[in-house]
């Protein structure tokens, strides 16, 4: 029995096609090692985005695909991942702290934006990564209620603040610095200013994945983002309804203008579920995520539901992923989660940090 080549190896792996990169792990340049001994085979796969809860599926395939050579007996799959940091906007400074901003957006309120936000931290977090969450909602701030956080966050140096963490996740809210029924009654230049405050003064620590949670439309707050702040890639969140996806379009097309790539499209309240018999009823119409999707040429990430616990349980600041960590919603949000940072991990990289800083001295 001839021993089994490297370049076998290889085409055996070519066969399996990765769901969340849409393509094989050697195009995607993840395998990183394969060692053949006898009948033996190791391969290391190292992914660009977090997977902890993938990665024993995956292993299960790949050993498969390799087991399948004539002159293999046993293949041993390593998986990690190593999260890199991807290009922002050209011209403008990356946060110290922080490898990737994505943005949670939405066209208009209503959608399940802020719950939809929160969740999708909390499932990158599960998945391995260390992550983030800014609340760039000024005029109503929902992250301190959803993440249960209610403490002032502390400065060591009266410059700066140290984000809060709750359930693993760094957070920073102006929702933490006033007291919940105070309204601000603020003008643009001051909310703009305020944004660019919380993120740039914040002490992000390791931070593989910012989450922004951004105020709906596309005003304001939106436009500093696109401007000052260095944005790897945007999710918009939508409903079915004809109405939400009109205003969805209009957080689309912004994005494009503004150069920032929109890695998809999260559907939300897509269908409900009677909690008494288990009649499935599509309440904001059907389909609508998939046919926008389509038409603008992105990625429809997933659907979810439109299910009680998923409000009640922001609402007591225990959301979804940690409340039911097992259940079938908390699945749906780790498998959006994957497919988020697995389409960032194919966006071009930023290398401007591993350059060293040319000095001039006069002497």
């Amino acid at each position: 029995m001839a021993d089994v080549s490297q370049t076998q190896v290889e085409e055996a792996l070519k066969t399996f096609i990765d769901p969340y990169l849409e393509t094989d792990l050697v195009s995607a340049k993840a395998i990183k090692k394969i060692k053949v001994d006898g009948d033996k085979v190791t391969v290391d796969v190292v992914l660009g985005y977090p997977a902890d809860g993938y990665k024993a599926e995956l292993s299960g395939k790949l050993k498969e695909k390799v087991e399948a050579l004539d002159g293999v007996s046993e293949a041993s799959i390593n998986i990690s991942h190593k999260i890199d940091a991807h290009e922002a906007q050209k011209g403008v400074n990356s946060i110290p702290g922080v490898k990737n901003i994505i943005a949670i957006a939405s066209g208009k309120g209503g959608v399940g934006k802020s719950t939809t936000a929160v969740n999708l931290a909390l499932a990158l977090s599960a998945e391995g990564a260390t992550v983030g969450i800014l609340d760039a909602d000024i005029y109503g701030p929902s992250q301190p209620r959803m993440l249960g956080v209610h403490q002032q966050p502390e400065s060591s140096d009266g410059k700066s603040l140290e984000p809060l963490n709750s359930y693993h996740i760094q957070s920073m809210s102006i929702g933490y610095l006033i007291d919940e029924e105070t309204p601000m009654i603020w003008r643009g230049p001051m909310v703009t200013q305020a944004l660019e405050q919380l993120l740039n003064d914040t002490k992000w620590k390791d931070v593989d994945y910012l989450i922004i949670d951004l105020p709906p439309g596309t005003g304001d707050t939106q436009l500093t983002l696109a401007q000052k702040v260095p944005v790897s890639g945007a999710v918009i969140v939508t409903t079915p309804q004809d109405i939400a996806l009109l205003d969805a379009r209009k957080g689309l097309k912004m994005f494009e203008k503004v150069e920032v790539p929109v890695l998809g499209i999260i559907e939300n309240m897509s269908i409900h579920i009677c909690s008494s018999c288990g009649h499935e009823e599509y309440i904001f119409g059907q389909g609508g995520g998939e046919r926008m999707a389509e038409q603008h040429d992105v990625d429809l990430l997933g659907a979810l539901p439109l299910d009680m616990s998923i409000r009640e349980g922001t609402d007591e600041g225990k959301p979804t992923v940690v409340a039911d960590p097992d259940g079938r919603i908390t699945e749906i949000y780790r498998d959006i989660a994957r497919r988020m940072a697995a389409k960032l991990s194919l966006k071009a990289k930023d290398f401007s940090g591993s350059f060293p800083k040319i000095v001039i001295q006069n002497n």
